[in-house]
């Protein structure tokens, strides 16, 4: 619900800035999102937070937008046949998507999250953001310097370190 709140309202207040309701439900939303109600009694999954904690540790980047570049190429690096079921969940529960195989579901669900950013005038790769190509391994080094990120799929060294070649130059992300 809560994504479906910012997939609606979001847009609005991007043309209507001074929209109240659009503004105060984004906001309230985020509140929500913050205190860790969402996950109780659920199995979540930090990984994308964890890197991109990295980034906004060295480059002037929100958390959002980092998340917002990232997630598309978490979700297209995690999706296999153990995973597909899920991110065909979200992409039927968020997106609408209509389609029976989970793999093809999930491939749209995720092109529908990445296309939505970039419809918010968001950046969709980490060179466009100034993330140096150099800095790539120092920050899944340091992501990964406690011990494997997430729970979804378990995110060792290369894991984070392909993740963020492939949100490097935005370009990696397969077309339907």
């Amino acid at each position: 619900a809560m994504l479906k709140t910012c997939i609606h309202y979001g847009p609005l207040a991007m043309v209507q800035p001074d929209n109240y309701e659009s503004r105060a439900n984004l906001m309230w939303t985020g509140s929500l999102a913050l205190n860790g109600l969402l996950g109780t009694g659920k199995r979540t999954d930090w990984a994308t937070h964890g890197i991109e904690h990295e980034i906004s540790a060295l480059y002037d980047v929100t958390h959002g937008l980092g998340l917002a570049i990232l997630t598309p190429y978490w979700m297209h690096y995690v999706l296999d046949e153990q995973t597909a079921p899920r991110l065909a969940e979200y992409a039927r529960n968020i997106w609408g998507v209509d389609e029976s195989d989970d793999i093809i579901a999930a491939r749209t669900g995720i092109m529908k999250t990445a296309r939505f950013f970039k419809s918010m005038n968001l950046a969709g790769s980490l060179k466009e953001i100034g993330v140096e190509t150099e800095r790539l391994a120092e920050m899944a080094e340091k992501a990964t310097s406690r011990g494997p990120l997430g729970t979804f799929r378990k995110l060792e060294y290369q894991d984070v370190l392909n993740i963020l070649q492939a949100a490097y130059d935005g370009t990696s992300l397969p077309l339907l």
